[in-house]
């Protein structure tokens, strides 16, 4: 194990500090203290990759669709994804109806007590299982991520690479042991909002109203930006497309991207790899056998997933005649307002789109 005995005992002062900090500074979030096993779950995979306070308006839609896990099991896909519209990541919207359906299929419909069984579920890992047993059902099983790691790596001062699984496993079972008896959700939601509101990932942490600074050897020896120790990250590949609003009258031209990789089976507007020009962009709309009868330029946009950046040309097309094309629909504007799920990363064009129907 990475920590030593000694380390290991001047931690477990930890929780006393961090509980009193958490009692008075914890955020008021909807899914917080309900002990609602369903609750907690949709909100962690939400709160994977997206700050709580664009979860939060998410969370309240989604749980006023499908109130319990029952109502989640039996929605359909196209709904599932239009309540996830804009949050990204779309397979875990997936992966919570997957789980879902095994839930009420194998376990009554309430997810499991247990923590193994709730890791065998599509869609949960260490992290979420850990999330679930502790926060809704008083389990204590540790609950690490990134904030989690960051915040034992400066208390500690340790210097072994986060990113490997070794030593994430070393750090949970150094959370293990620091959870107090009877408080175990409360101990691992202090330690994940410590690392969100003070010992921040960016910049310069907030010391000064940290409850561990007194604790904190890296604090002590006035290099908090050393820790947590990683690999720098790889480069992002740069993608360059052309996305193209096809419109006609009131309808728009959808079509549904591959069941697999990227933004699987989600709905986007006609593109194109690569920067076209005008010119260019209208024979490749004559090559699918589309006539134009105007053409607007939009604006550049730029969308960045973990590894890959999208650098966008937008174009706004009017058809003469809804032309059918393969692989695609056209839609009412309505219907894509609350049946078609468009990926965040068309954002940009999407939201203009109203108008731009309304002009000539």
């Amino acid at each position: 194990m990475i920590f030593n005995r000694e380390t290991r005992d001047s931690a477990a002062a930890i929780p006393a500090p961090l509980l009193a900090w958490y009692d008075q500074n914890k955020r008021e979030m909807a899914w917080r203290d309900a002990h609602n096993s369903y609750y907690t779950w949709v909100s962690e995979i939400m709160l994977q990759q997206t700050r709580v306070e664009a979860v939060r308006a998410y969370f309240d839609r989604f749980i006023a669709a499908l109130p319990t896990l029952r109502d989640l099991a039996a929605c359909d896909e196209e709904t599932l994804l239009k309540l996830w519209e804009g949050l990204g990541y779309y397979n875990r919207a997936r992966n919570l109806q997957k789980a879902a359906k095994l839930v009420v299929e194998r376990h009554g419909g309430e997810l499991p007590r247990d923590y193994e069984q709730l890791l065998a579920l599509p869609g949960i890992g260490e992290y979420t299982a850990g999330a679930i047993a502790s926060i809704a059902y008083g389990i204590p099983a540790p609950c690490v991520d990134g904030n989690v790691m960051r915040v034992l790596s400066r208390v500690t001062a340790n210097c072994a690479d986060i990113t490997l699984p070794a030593v994430k496993r070393d750090y949970q079972a150094l959370a293990r042991e620091l959870i107090p008896a009877g408080r175990a959700g409360d101990f691992n939601q202090a330690l994940m909002e410590l690392g969100a509101l003070v010992c921040l990932p960016n910049g310069l942490p907030l010391c000064g109203g940290c409850p561990l600074a007194e604790l904190c050897a890296a604090h002590r020896a006035g290099c908090e930006l050393d820790y947590p120790v990683k690999p720098p990250k790889p480069e992002r590949r740069i993608e360059e497309k052309t996305v193209c609003v096809l419109v006609c009258g009131e309808l728009v031209y959808l079509q549904k991207r591959p069941e697999g990789g990227l933004l699987a089976g989600l709905w986007e507007f006609w593109n194109r790899p690569g920067h076209l020009s005008r010119d260019e962009l209208c024979r490749e709309l004559e090559r699918d056998g589309l006539a134009v009868r105007s053409m607007h330029t939009l604006k550049k946009a730029k969308h960045i997933f973990t590894h890959i950046e999208w650098r966008m040309q937008g174009y706004l097309a009017y058809a003469e005649q809804p032309v059918p094309l393969p692989g695609g629909e056209w839609v009412p504007l309505p219907q894509l307002r609350e049946g078609h799920a468009l990926p965040g990363a068309l954002r940009a064009y999407s939201a203009d789109l109203e108008r731009w129907v309304q002009s000539p």
